[in-house]
């Protein structure tokens, strides 16, 4: 957390941030949705040409010690079908990619969980469905 490559003197002088791509989403799961620190966020850009998988990139922040891509899902996912039955199996490979921990904001069974039906609400949202997000209050 917190570490850098820069060598003693350097600095960041900018930063740029390209436009986002048409299918990229993220989500974020926490107790309060302004100034707290998520328990799971779920990054996806996928992109589907002719019905097919074509390309993944998938990552999450709250699943390892630092933000961390799921390139096991990713793999399982390239060259499927753009169906729920694909990302079913997807969901599978999950804890190849992430031995989250348990603290304050989670346990790690629930991030699991989280983060596999994140790649389905992904699903939902880029085919267009709708998704029924239950906002809890405490």
């Amino acid at each position: 957390y917190r570490k850098q490559a820069r060598r003693p003197g350097e600095f960041v002088a900018g930063v740029s941030i390209p436009a986002a791509a048409p299918n990229l989403r993220c989500y974020k799961l926490s107790k309060r949705f302004d100034q707290d620190i998520s328990a799971v966020l779920g990054c996806f850009n996928i992109t589907v040409e002719k019905g097919q998988v074509t390309a993944a990139r998938i990552a999450f922040g709250g699943m390892a010690g630092i933000p961390k891509r799921a390139s096991a899902v990713e793999t399982a996912l390239i060259g499927q079908p753009w169906a729920l039955a694909s990302l079913r199996t997807a969901q599978s490979v999950f804890a190849s990619d992430f031995t989250p921990l348990s603290d304050m904001r989670a346990s790690a069974d629930y991030r699991l969980a989280a983060a596999r039906n994140l790649l389905i609400r992904y699903f939902h949202d880029l085919s267009g469905r709708p998704v029924n997000v239950l906002e809890v209050q405490a």
